[in-house]
């Protein structure tokens, strides 16, 4: 006689069957760049192999004109590449809706596209049309030697902005798909050195989720067909700076951390593939720019948050606080990042901050042996540590000198050392290869031998501003400056 299986032992083939969907996933996460800070999470694409060396005209691939303005990292997933925008419309919300004005952008994707078919620019490097004004652009958006921080709040808008979902080609660069997913004007400004579209998108190859904060987060299938769409409300930032934080992908979860200056932040966690909210945990902490990191330890997951007050960690399963630790500068931005048995966060605004928590620990670790040391000099302001080979590098504030540590002991490899041909540095270092690619606010890269001694390979330039994060996939670079998205490739 036939036996039916016992309800605990079909949920044990249910778990086991996910948990093998899951590490496919994160085995071929590794071939694509998925989300802000790449496959691992870390900055480093273990399975590309970039060019060494690029200029304007020299192993671009293509180039294309983006209209209005982000500076949120470009996402690619196997022949698609996914990037957000901000396009300010040239009416108020008082004035008339035309439709050709409101539907700006989408004219000029309707032309590419129609060029496309018709078979433009289908052999060699691609160059597309002059994009839609760009009057979104931050005045003053770049300031030699890099800047930023304490500066440049903005009055509240008063133009209609559309906030888009922009794929691409990446063989050729050409657009396939573009969607609107809120089109208002925005309830506060942004600091001068960013806009309203520097989130990442993030994707696991069946859905891409797209988050503009206050605009909400919006979740499409890869040829762009809307799922579901979430709004949080609208945050309140110090300084109306802005607001920038990824939102994280793990499994079925997606986790937004909400940080602002009101008593109502909070982290919550999503179904992706409905949008259901699995749970809310209340937080009290001011504005933080930080995108959270799942984290595996013991066969239990955790996401963990940086930010001003406190580095805070949470059972990615209920929300449940698991542990925390104050000595965060204020202003959090840098992502943390993480190896098998400790996690790095690190901050630098008015003050710096950069501790190694042991993994597996509960409750309040300040002066307990979780924390395995610190830091508390040159640490970045703005760009996300690297963290690869057991090296982990570091950017001093928004400057162009770069540090190396011991990821297990903390000692310094090699401090301060200027990076020649860079003037500031908002991007987040990457690294594929046995290299380091360090972005400059000026358009200029230098390209380091990864190592305990700091050894320049290259420096290489574009005619752009650049804030966005590198991504690396294959044999190609993916750069998105102001004005442009590049792909650049290795001969």
């Amino acid at each position: 006689m036939r036996t039916l299986p016992s309800t605990c032992a079909l949920l044990a083939l249910a778990l086991a069957s996910s948990a093998a969907w899951a590490a496919a996933q994160s085995d071929e996460a590794r071939r694509h760049w998925p989300q802000w800070r790449g496959p691992l999470a870390n900055g480093v694409a273990p399975e590309a192999d970039p060019p060494l060396e690029w200029s304007e005209t020299r192993n671009v691939k293509w180039k294309v004109k983006v209209p209005g303005f982000g500076t949120s990292t470009p996402i690619i997933w196997g022949d698609k590449v996914f990037i957000l925008t901000a396009v300010k419309l040239a009416r108020s919300a008082e004035s008339p809706s035309p439709e050709s004005s409101s539907l700006e952008t989408d004219q000029w994707f309707a032309r590419r596209e129609r060029e496309r078919a018709a078979g433009y620019g289908s052999e060699g490097p691609v160059q597309l049309a002059q994009a839609p004004p760009a009057e979104g652009r931050p005045r003053g958006g770049f300031r030699p030697g890099g800047g930023g921080g304490g500066f440049g709040r903005s009055e509240r808008p008063s133009e209609v902005h559309q906030f888009k979902v922009l794929c691409y080609d990446r063989k050729t660069g050409q657009p396939l798909w573009q969607k609107t997913a809120r089109e208002e004007v925005p309830h506060e400004g942004h600091h001068r050195d960013h806009g309203y579209a520097s989130a990442s998108p993030v994707t696991d190859g069946q859905l891409v989720l797209a988050y503009f904060g206050s605009r909400g987060l919006h979740c499409y299938d890869l040829d762009g067909n809307l799922k579901w769409s979430k709004d949080f409300g609208n945050m309140q930032t110090r300084n109306g700076f802005g607001e920038g934080a990824s939102p994280v992908l793990h499994g079925n979860t997606v986790v937004v951390n909400w940080d602002d200056e009101t008593d109502n932040d909070f982290i919550v966690a999503l179904d992706k593939r409905t949008g259901k909210e699995l749970w809310r945990t209340p937080r009290s902490d001011d504005t933080s720019w930080s995108t959270p990191l799942v984290v595996e330890h013991n066969k239990k997951l955790q996401v963990v948050v940086n930010s001003t007050r406190k580095v805070r960690s949470y059972d990615l399963e209920t929300g449940e606080e698991l542990w925390s630790c104050a000595g965060q500068t204020a202003n959090a931005i840098p992502s943390p990042v993480a190896d098998r048995d400790t996690v790095y966060v690190t901050s630098g605004f008015r003050g710096s901050a950069l501790f190694a928590f042991a993994l597996g620990h509960t409750g309040d670790l300040g002066g307990t042996p979780a924390v395995r040391w610190s830091y508390h000099r040159n640490t970045p302001y703005v760009p996300s540590p690297l963290l690869v080979n057991g090296q982990l590098y570091l950017v001093k504030g928004n400057e162009q000198i770069f540090s190396s540590f011991d990821a297990k002991t903390g000692k310094p490899h090699f401090e301060e050392e200027r990076l020649a041909g860079l003037n500031g540095i908002y991007a987040s270092p990457v690294s594929a290869n046995g290299r380091v690619y360090v972005l400059g606010r000026n358009g200029a890269c230098a390209v380091l031998k990864q190592g305990p001694k700091l050894e320049m390979l290259a420096t290489n330039s574009l005619d752009d501003r650049t804030d966005a994060s590198i991504a690396l996939v294959g044999k190609e670079l993916f750069i998105r400056g102001h004005e442009n998205l590049y792909c650049i490739v290795a001969n």
